[in-house]
């Protein structure tokens, strides 16, 4: 064989598992052969069974992803298993993880998590609650976006013993964070279409603190004209939930809060087993479960609701662009609660895991064209 046309046939090779940056969409990701590459991490308690379904989705799905996974988890946690992670991230720019476990009765414990969320500069959490088809809830057709400053606040892991028997906790909060997630929150809501966005605080206690978190999102909104803009006091904004949670449409406040307020809503539309959660950074993403919980209960017993780490599988296939993919999979989650009555316990059902899965697949197979939705837009 001509020796340049084996030259050509090993570039052609080398090429197809060069890491591509995606510069359309300001996503990075990187791909072999073709696939995107993504960072599996199974966590603690259930996640390891949601990422086999999760992986079980994507392959109905005809999704071109391929996992790089790190069994990254509360037992096997080190500092060099932490860093492989943080570069396997950056590397990949894509990671999907359940949640890690922390040991709070051990006060030299630090969370894996928050770590992670750190060092990856993770600084936008967003959870979308909205009610689905078929599952009681006290209020109808909520739809809210909780967005939540990721990096620091009463996370900052800054707590020390002054004297015995007296602790110091600190809370950061800066305004450069704090007009970052103010602008994410209010681009977001013009993307998306959204009316109104509402920053949740403190500041007649935390005047401060708080009140630099409020002064930079009014400075934000400014520049927003066409989207409304108001505040209230954290506490309120809890009783106004549970009362009249139709109200809010996109949410923005400091890390605690967004940890209580993003649970509360989880609550009005039916539980964590229902709730995705994203994280965003500048070239990096992590999807999850909304509510961050191992559900270490119910781990090995075949009746977890598999939902929120489909539907965070189905932001996940967003982000990198695969729209059809993310449709079909996200479809299939709402037609088996909705249109095939198959739910779990915890949603007023009696599927076990297996069984809701079993139909969730058999949706995806349905709407899937057999030779997939095509290749990789480059």
């Amino acid at each position: 064989m001509n020796k340049n046309v084996i030259k050509t046939s090993q570039l052609l090779k080398q090429i197809a598992f060069v890491a591509t940056r995606n510069f359309s969409s300001n996503v990075f990701s990187t791909k072999y052969g073709g696939k995107h590459r993504v960072l599996l991490v199974p966590g603690d308690g259930i996640g390891p069974e949601m990422m086999f379904h999760v992986k079980e989705a994507l392959k109905a799905v005809r999704a071109p992803v391929e996992f790089e996974e790190i069994n990254l988890n509360s037992k096997t946690a080190s500092d060099s298993l932490i860093d492989q992670t943080v570069l396997a991230v950056k590397r990949n720019g894509v990671c999907i993880k359940g949640n890690i476990e922390t040991d709070h009765n051990n006060p030299s414990s630090q969370s894996v998590n928050v770590a992670l969320r750190q060092r990856l500069d993770l600084y936008a959490n967003v959870v979308r609650c909205k009610t689905l088809p078929n599952v009681k809830t006290r209020y109808q057709d909520l739809d809210i976006l909780i967005i939540r400053e990721n990096t620091e606040g009463e996370y900052s892991n800054l707590e020390h013993e002054s004297v015995c028997g007296v602790v110091e906790s600190l809370k950061i909060i800066t305004k450069q964070r704090s007009r970052r997630i103010a602008e994410f929150a209010f681009e977001k809501a013009q993307k998306d279409g959204r009316k109104k966005v509402t920053a949740v605080h403190k500041a007649n206690i935390m005047k401060l603190g708080d009140g630099l978190f409020l002064s930079s999102c009014r400075e934000i909104a400014e520049r927003y004209p066409d989207i409304e803009f108001e505040s209230m006091i954290v506490d309120n904004t809890c009783m106004q939930l549970v009362s009249k949670p139709q109200q809010f449409d996109v949410m923005v406040m400091p890390n605690l809060y967004g940890n209580i307020v993003a649970n509360v809503c989880a609550g009005l539309i039916g539980g964590a087993g229902i709730v995705a959660g994203s994280n965003y950074g500048n070239n990096v993403a992590l999807f999850e479960a909304g509510t961050r919980n191992s559900g270490r209960g119910v781990a090995g017993q075949n009746s977890a609701n598999p939902c929120g780490m489909l539907f965070a599988a189905g932001n996940m296939l967003k982000y990198l662009g695969l729209h059809e993919h993310s449709f079909v999979l996200r479809n299939a989650v709402v037609n088996t609660i909705g249109e095939r009555n198959i739910k779990t316990v915890d949603i007023g059902g009696t599927a076990t895991t297996s069984e809701f899965m079993k139909h969730v697949l058999d949706e995806i197979h349905h709407h899937t064209p057999e030779i997939g939705f095509g290749a990789i837009k480059q």
